[in-house]
């Protein structure tokens, strides 16, 4: 026997299974926050991040206070005394890491840039064996910054107009030039003109940039050697304080160190080519 439900009746009786669905989402959701905030069991406690740790900030808490010692990591105490030395922004807004992380994933904008470093391969060797600088650090940044370069800033008349402050491949600002010596602090309007045409000189350009990270290694005093991230960890720690401050950003350092153990970076700027023997009649 069949009983007709009244549609009033059907109405409460639908509004009752959402509630009870709603009330079920917000306990499965409670569950899982309550889950993340807790850690590992038989590890470190390490803090949450929101993001991937390629795209996150790199903000720990100092070496032997739970941590695993990771170079790639600063702690408050570290990043306190860079900002009081050379000043920094701390890590890229949320939306600006994925904007980047996804221009990464271009492959004719990587394939362009990769044959624009190997035009300015033999001035990197050479001027990094002068300044005993790592040149896959240098490569690495040429890269990350060939890349996500503005549209029309390379242009004379846009440089000169002072709508950009950084310049050329390596994305330098008039202020290096004056921490290297090379333009005077009450710089005149030709002498600012000048030192801007240097900047976006390609060659003259990764020139600087080898000597900026000469000039901070000596102010760090880092050894006086190419540094090397592979199993050295005094080494890593040091080139990620060199990416750091070279472009401000905390979480540019893991993506810099990342892009230097590149295959195809690596064997652009050390593999050598051979030609192949004529085949035989």
């Amino acid at each position: 026997m069949f009983v007709l439900t009244p549609p009033s009746q059907w109405r409460r009786l639908a509004l009752g299974k959402r509630l009870v669905g709603v009330r079920r989402f917000c306990g499965l959701a409670s569950a899982l926050l309550a889950a993340a905030s807790l850690p590992l069991a038989g590890g470190p406690e390490v803090p949450l991040l929101l993001l991937d740790p390629g795209l996150s900030g790199s903000i720990s808490s100092a070496p032997g206070q739970g941590q695993l010692g990771d170079p790639l990591q600063f702690s408050p105490d570290e990043l306190k005394e860079l900002q009081r030395r050379f000043g920094v922004h701390g890590p890229q807004p949320r939306l600006a890491q994925l904007f980047t992380s996804g221009i990464d994933q271009l492959e004719p904008l990587r394939s362009h840039t990769l044959g624009r470093i190997g035009e300015l391969r033999p001035l990197i060797l050479a001027e990094c064996q002068r300044q005993m600088v790592n040149p896959m650090l240098v490569a690495a940044v040429l890269f990350d910054e060939m890349r996500h370069a503005k549209p029309g800033e390379d242009l004379p008349l846009a440089a000169h107009s002072g709508l950009f402050s950084t310049h050329g491949p390596a994305q330098l600002s008039l202020s290096e030039m004056v921490h290297q010596g090379l333009l005077p602090a009450d710089a005149s309007e030709a002498e600012i003109t000048e030192a801007r045409n240097q900047l976006l000189d390609p060659e003259r350009n990764v020139e600087l940039l080898v000597g900026k990270f000469a000039r901070l290694s000596r102010a760090l005093e880092l050894p006086q050697r190419p540094l090397q991230a592979s199993g050295n960890r005094r080494d890593a720690k040091a080139l990620a304080t060199l990416a750091y401050l070279h472009n401000g950003k905390l979480d540019y350092p893991r993506r810099i160190l990342r892009t230097m153990q590149d295959p195809e970076l690596h064997a652009l700027l050390y593999a050598t080519r051979k030609q192949a023997p004529a085949p035989l009649i």
